[in-house]
């Protein structure tokens, strides 16, 4: 992970997931998913594209009259930093705190605990 990832609103991670989805893509494109789910209007995306330009999350290349846009960043070392700075943020760094509190809140089913048991019994191989 060598590309510093930048902070990226709520807002503008809604545009990054449909551009890690489906790349490249035209803007007018993400106009129509988003709006589709969002209700935002057409001056609002493509505000948050020019963001994303600005915050070096996204660049595009010209295809004729149209912007193709692509990420610079991955899914997945963006969803590692939110998940650090998260657990830091909201649990001070611990993690053991985070599952107490998960697992007594969130009524885990009998399956989910088993899931969770595994996963742990993986990890400790």
């Amino acid at each position: 992970m060598n590309k510093k990832i930048p902070k990226i609103s709520d807002s503008e991670y809604e545009i990054m997931k449909i551009i890690w989805k489906q790349n490249p893509i035209k803007s007018q494109d993400i106009v129509e998913q988003v709006d589709v789910a969002n209700g935002w209007s057409e001056k609002t995306i493509k505000t948050m594209i020019n963001r994303l330009l600005k915050k070096e999350a996204i660049d595009y290349k010209k295809d004729g009259k149209a912007y193709l846009y692509y990420p610079l960043i991955k899914e997945a070392d963006y969803k590692k930093i939110e998940n650090h700075s998260f657990l830091k943020r909201v649990y001070n760094g611990s993690l053991n705190a985070m599952f107490v509190h998960f697992i007594k809140d969130m009524k885990l089913s009998s399956k989910e605990i088993d899931e969770l048991k595994n996963l742990l019994d993986e990890e400790n191989e």
